[in-house]
């Protein structure tokens, strides 16, 4: 077996090229891997196409690589916590593929199972399935580019619409523990887009917060195999955020 623990995220990502792309787990801001993506901004990358749920908020995670327009393109399902990246959609300035939430986990999953493409009835009747769906703006508000009508096919009476699959250059994710061999398990909520992510990637980098020897681990926990782990690296002291806070008054309201 080959032992996948590298010594830095800077190690890790070293190869990432610009104009890569990439498949990001998280869920708004449980389970980034915020690590990787500082070192990927430190690196200076750019040029980056993204599959993400979303893209990070305005001084974190994605955001940081945004907010240098180090990426070009982002798939993602929702974007509502980063007024930059709504500000560059609709001043021209990024590509984004609006997804509905299951068929963006569906694209990574199938990706990494090998299934290029699969009907769902997600989006059907919709922009989704008949296209003009805005990508990308043009300077004076215009739509540049529009998505493309999609097949769609009637199964047992229903109708469902063809999505083709996604299998980037590259996965970051994180986890909270990874042994030697790549063998990873997720901390509750960060099992969000973590392990979809890890299995749809060419090459798939985790960074974990703690690493163990082989065998600690118990085979019925794991949530992501080593054979979809080419890099581990520890990052036992990144920042997490809570992304609304909510506290209880002592009449029982909240705020």
């Amino acid at each position: 077996m080959i032992d996948k623990v590298v010594a830095s995220a800077a190690e890790a990502i070293a190869d990432i090229p610009d104009g890569a792309s990439l498949a990001v787990g998280g869920f708004g801001l449980c389970g980034i891997p915020s690590a990787l993506i500082q070192a990927l901004h430190e690196k200076g990358t750019t040029g980056l196409d993204v599959v993400s749920n979303n893209c990070g908020v305005d001084d974190w995670g994605l955001g940081i690589l945004l907010a240098d327009r180090r990426i070009r393109r982002m798939v993602s399902s929702y974007v509502g916590e980063n007024k930059e990246f709504a500000r560059q959609f609709l001043s021209g300035e990024l590509e984004v593929e609006l997804t509905p939430q299951g068929t963006l986990a569906e694209k990574l999953r199938a990706g990494g199972a090998g299934i290029p493409a699969f009907y769902t009835p997600a989006g059907v009747g919709t922009q989704i399935s008949e296209g003009g769906l805005p990508r990308l703006y043009a300077p004076d508000g215009s739509i540049a580019v529009a998505s493309e009508p999609k097949e769609v096919r009637t199964f047992d009476g229903a109708d469902y619409v063809l999505e083709r699959s996604v299998t980037p250059d590259f996965a970051l994710v994180h986890a909270a523990k990874g042994d030697r061999y790549g063998n990873l398990v997720f901390h509750a909520a960060a099992m969000n887009f973590n392990p979809l992510a890890a299995m749809a990637g060419r090459i798939t980098i985790a960074e974990v917060e703690e690493v163990v020897e082989a065998g600690e681990l118990d085979p019925e926990c794991i949530h992501t195999p080593g054979i979809y782990v080419q890099r581990v690296v520890l990052a036992a002291d990144t920042e997490k955020r809570i992304e609304r806070r909510t506290v209880a008054l002592a009449d029982g309201s909240a705020r």
